[in-house]
């Protein structure tokens, strides 16, 4: 399978947004991707935090989610809408959820970001937890015989999740992401090719890579690696579509040379 990592430098314009989304998406398809990922808050990047919560929508239904449905039903493809603002019983308070459409345009998972970031250098100043609720369930979903399991950003640093989502092992992880500049400078690569190697699987990491109109600067550098760590494509900035195969027989391969799922521990795995 042909999977595509979308790159985007959003904007607090929604309507522009998904227009660049699905240009993105319609490029993929063309060039072959069978299933295509979004960049966190690819629909929305706001001036403040508290912005998120006048575009947010209700479960299944709103344009954002209209759009993507769409999206996937035009080009045939399996979409992963990166995330969107979803309303909450708290009117204060939002879910970052991701939500993922097969090729016929039904809505086939929701993954609600579980690990909310924050973050304070003295000169960056970062707190989720203000706007976000934390989701609190693993998701995985089946695309044309392979496993993906779903996470976001942050949740890249947290390798327990992964582990629960390994149950059976998935084949793809996706980390729709908007890392900072500065955190993605140090911890980007490094943390998604870890994520790749202890599972033995592949990783798709679309990601926000620019300046953008509020005046921050996330690091980009959407990202494809292999499970041996190799990084297969990535684009350093700028709106624009990163390819790679899938090779279910490179899984197989990894796993049976070095066979290191098989030698979890039981009393460690929580089984």
């Amino acid at each position: 399978m042909r999977i595509a990592a979308l790159q985007m430098v959003s904007t607090p314009d929604v309507a522009g947004n998904l227009d660049t989304a699905a240009s993105l998406i319609d490029e993929a398809a063309r060039a072959g991707a069978e299933l295509v990922a979004l960049p966190e808050y690819f629909c929305h990047l706001g001036r403040r935090d508290t912005d998120k919560l006048a575009v947010a929508e209700d479960d299944g239904a709103g344009p954002i989610q209209q759009q993507l449905a769409d999206c996937a039903r035009r080009a045939k493809v399996w979409v992963v809408g990166g995330t969107l603002p979803m309303r909450t019983g708290d009117a204060q308070r939002v879910r970052n959820s991701c939500c993922v459409y097969g090729p016929d345009g039904r809505r086939v998972a929701r993954y609600d970001k579980i690990h909310l970031f924050a973050y304070d250098n003295g000169q960056e100043r970062y707190d989720e937890g203000r706007v976000l609720e934390a989701g609190d369930a693993v998701v995985a979903f089946e695309a044309k015989g392979l496993r993906v399991g779903l996470s976001v950003c942050y949740d890249v640093r947290f390798p327990e999740l992964y582990r629960a989502l390994g149950r059976p092992p998935c084949d793809l992880l996706c980390v729709p992401s908007s890392f900072t500049h500065t955190t993605g400078l140090a911890h980007w690569e490094l943390l998604l090719r870890a994520r790749a190697v202890e599972n033995q699987c592949y990783v798709i990491a679309p990601a926000q890579g620019g300046l953008h109109e509020n005046g921050r600067r996330t690091y980009g550098h959407s990202i494809i690696i292999d499970p041996w760590g190799d990084v297969l494509a990535q684009r350093a900035e700028g709106a624009g579509v990163v390819l790679a195969d899938i090779d279910a027989a490179r899984i197989q391969a990894v796993r049976q040379q070095l066979p290191a799922l098989s030698h979890r521990r039981a009393s460690l795995a929580g089984r």
